[in-house]
């Protein structure tokens, strides 16, 4: 049985970026380090940084003093003001390539752009994203161009960086027809988009597709959705445990990709088990 791995699989450099960002502030900082919510959707990277010391609360309001680690994801222009009113000193571990985002989208607000930003509602990249503007306006999917109810004059389009171009093509095919001038910027990132044509051709390639990740990671998810879209044999596990025996049967080969958000070691620990059966 041949295994083979993508090239893309794994920490992107984002991620990979931030975990660094972290473990050096809970090291250096003699102060206690909080973040507001998870650094990564992963959890065995959330048990790492735990063990590091750092704290995770769900509101700016439960931190009286010491370090605030800004995650991954980034977060809304209220959560700076309030962490500086505070006292509490940042330690900015944003995605570059989610802050280039912020800036796009306060380039088109002033050009007087309708901003639209197309991702998932509910992440918190798409939050962080969607507050930069003063009025902006977030689809997930294209029947959601329907609810909008009116026409602009100039809409300006930026996407989540994780998000599948194949459904951002769907909804700027419903956009276009709401207004007249319409201004799109592909702002998916490289990582992303790398997952993305592997993960179209690997699926058509191998009998078997393996994606290793957690299931609360928008970009692990995708991939899974995109792989079982080409071929059925796909299975998405969080780690080596998760592997079925039953999944190899008559299978000649086994391809394996994992989301942005996947320490290297669990990539290696699923093709070990692999190969042990």
């Amino acid at each position: 049985m041949k295994i083979k791995v993508a090239k893309s699989a794994g920490f992107c450099f984002g991620v990979k970026r931030a975990i660094e960002i972290a473990l050096k502030t809970a090291r250096e900082e003699k102060n206690d380090v909080y973040m507001l919510g998870d650094i990564v959707h992963n959890e065995f990277v959330v048990e790492q940084i735990k063990k590091a010391g750092i704290k995770v609360v769900d509101s700016i309001e439960k931190i009286n003093s010491g370090v605030l680690l800004l995650r991954a994801h980034g977060t809304v222009p209220e959560i700076y003001e309030r962490a500086k009113e505070k006292g509490l000193k940042i330690v900015d571990a944003t995605c570059p390539m989610v802050l280039e985002i912020h800036k796009i989208v306060k380039k088109l607000e002033s050009e007087n752009y309708q901003i639209v930003v197309i991702g998932d509602h509910n992440h918190d990249e798409v939050k962080a994203i969607a507050a930069q503007s003063k009025n902006p306006i977030v689809i997930e999917n294209p029947h959601e161009v329907k609810k909008i109810g009116k026409k602009f004059k100039k809409i300006g389009v930026v996407v989540q960086s994780t998000q599948n171009i194949e459904k951002v093509k769907g909804i700027l095919s419903k956009l276009v027809t709401i207004t007249k001038e319409l201004r799109f910027i592909n702002t998916i990132c490289k990582p992303t988009q790398d997952h993305q044509d592997e993960i179209r051709k690997m699926p058509l390639e191998n009998d078997v597709m393996i994606i290793v990740g957690s299931f609360t990671s928008a970009n692990t998810r995708r991939l899974t959705e995109i792989s079982r879209g080409l071929n059925p044999n796909t299975y998405q596990v969080e780690s080596a445990k998760n592997i079925k025996e039953e999944w190899f049967k008559n299978c000649k080969t086994v391809g394996i990709s994992a989301g942005a958000s996947t320490p290297d070691y669990l990539i290696k620990e699923v093709v070990e088990k692999i190969k042990a059966l």
